[in-house]
């Protein structure tokens, strides 16, 4: 007798076309990104095995001295060693950067699938690299920046892919929320990259960088093998990303629809192609001479609001950044935890940012102010670091709290603005449908904000040896910056509000009015 469908397969089966694509998209460029995140985060966490305290192991058993230093890993075992870590970072960080705004052109240029996969298989191979280090008893500084060289180039492959295939597949009308919980992989990632290298960072560090590296290698392959590009590939409709009627101006001259249906006519969508359904025409017009060509940088910054959200992610950046390298050091050091107890109370800051993100999605797609919903949260979060640095640590409990809030706080307008106000950008009324900009837009966005996420671990390990104090009130510098870079936008975006209310006002005072004159 031959059993039923299985429940999960039916559910498959009345779902549309569109929708198991969408949701295949999804699912896949979740867990491309959770595992680039996943390879970056071992390095915070390894950090105070480097160079712990020997002090407290007891004399050295080879020789019996009392240094304080016999366990730690050279060169890292002198006085520098701040600097040093510091060092590494930016050499992954300035690579990043820099490579980020060449990777959006090849980005526009390339099949993205070739793009992700590739990159995904090279970053696994330098971080396995890195930790390779420990088996193979390497001690040259050298090394080890060439290795954090290599891997900030390659991972520039991530960020503009997955988002333009996202952006592919999702229209405007709830890209926030959508976008929002999507990039919780961010978030994830550091969670799943702190707890992986925790199991091994105090027995054999090296597999803490071995371990996520085999891991992202294994994501790229299965993206090589799933991947869907466009929906056009796979015969399905392309999303909206405006209406001619019915908009209401957003962030940055962004344009938001109250309707925004997400399956619409063929001609509306990143290809422009004709009118007719059939999936034969959409292939040919997909490769017809008339496909707009991938825009310019210069062209890019023209967009409205790129630059002034561009330079906002540089500082947010900056502060997230900073605690994604050196939250665990400045817990151990602080708090007096081990390195694995410090790597995994870290982790609660990025659970924070889950909700931050989806929180900060849902009101802007509310409100339609992007840049008004990243200001409230920077404006919030300063004093919540400075009080998180005074009275964080005075209990589990406490330390607890403030590392959520300030997750959420600070990780919730990097989040809206890599991901939705990037869509976006990338999507602008001004382009004229043409969807090529979304990963130059994308590219430039995140390599501005990467420039801040190597001047923050750069400056905490310059500043860390005068004192914690000075590093919190480097990131709280860096939040207002953050905030006040985006008031032309919410500017904008609040005399926007204020004509749509004035218009509504009209709009009921006329209405009221023909109805008495008809009485």
């Amino acid at each position: 007798m031959r059993a039923a469908l299985a429940p999960g397969v039916r559910l498959l089966r009345a779902l549309p076309r569109d929708s198991r694509y969408r949701g295949l998209t999804l699912v896949l460029t979740f867990l491309s990104y959770t595992s680039y995140h996943l390879s970056r985060k071992p390095i915070s966490i390894v950090k105070s095995q480097l160079h712990p305290n020997c002090s407290a192991l007891g004399p050295n058993p080879h020789n019996n001295s009392n240094s304080s230093t016999w366990c730690s890993w050279a060169p890292f075992d002198g006085g520098n060693y701040n600097e040093l870590f510091g060092a590494l970072d930016n050499a992954f960080l300035v690579a990043y950067a820099i490579g980020m705004f060449i990777s959006g052109i090849f980005g526009e240029r390339l099949p993205l699938r070739y793009y992700l996969s590739g990159g995904m298989v090279l970053s696994g191979l330098f971080t396995a690299l890195f930790g390779l280090g420990y088996f193979w008893n390497i001690h040259v500084l050298w090394y080890f920046i060439v290795i954090q060289v290599c891997n900030g180039l390659v991972q520039t492959t991530g960020w503009p892919s997955v988002v333009t295939c996202v952006g592919n597949w999702f229209g405007k009308g709830k890209r926030g929320l959508i976008m929002g919980v999507w990039n919780s992989h961010t978030s994830v990632g550091n969670i799943l990259g702190s707890l992986i290298a925790g199991v091994w960072v105090s027995s054999s560090w090296g597999l803490s960088f071995i371990v996520p590296g085999i891991i992202i290698a294994a994501m790229g392959i299965i993206c090589f093998f799933f991947l869907v590009e466009y929906p056009e590939d796979v015969g399905c409709s392309p999303p909206l990303h405006h209406m001619a009627s019915d908009e209401e101006e957003g962030a940055g001259g962004v344009t938001t629809s109250e309707k925004d249906p997400e399956v619409v006519t063929p001609n509306d969508g990143p290809l422009s192609i004709s009118g007719q359904s059939n999936s034969h025409h959409s292939n040919s017009s997909k490769e017809s001479a008339e496909e707009p060509e991938a825009i310019s940088f210069l062209g890019a910054l023209r967009i409205p609001g790129v630059v002034e959200f561009s330079l906002c992610l540089l500082f947010a950046k900056l502060v997230s950044y900073t605690f994604l390298y050196w939250l665990p050091l400045y817990i151990v050091n602080i708090a007096h935890f081990s390195a694995k107890e410090a790597g995994d109370l870290s982790t609660l800051f990025d659970a924070g940012g889950i909700f931050g993100g989806i929180f900060a999605g849902l009101i802007s797609d509310y409100t339609s102010g992007r840049a008004t919903t990243c200001c409230v949260m920077l404006v919030i979060a300063a004093p919540m670091l400075f009080l998180y640095n005074h009275v964080g640590q005075n209990g589990i409990g406490t330390s607890t709290a403030m590392l959520v809030v300030c997750g959420a706080l600070v990780n919730g307008p990097y989040a809206l603005i890599t991901t939705a106000v990037s869509a976006d950008l990338g999507t602008h009324e001004s382009l004229k449908g043409n969807a090529k900009a979304l990963s130059t837009v994308t590219a430039i966005i995140d390599g501005t904000g990467s420039v801040g996420a190597a001047l923050g671990p750069l400056l905490a390990g310059l500043i860390s040896p005068t004192g914690w104090n000075n590093v919190f009130y480097m990131l709280i510098a860096a939040d207002v910056l953050a905030c006040l870079l985006l008031t032309r936008v919410v500017v904008k975006e609040v005399r926007g509000w204020c004509g749509y209310m004035a218009r509504k006002r009209g709009s009921s005072v006329q209405l009221t009015e023909s109805v008495l004159d008809g009485r």
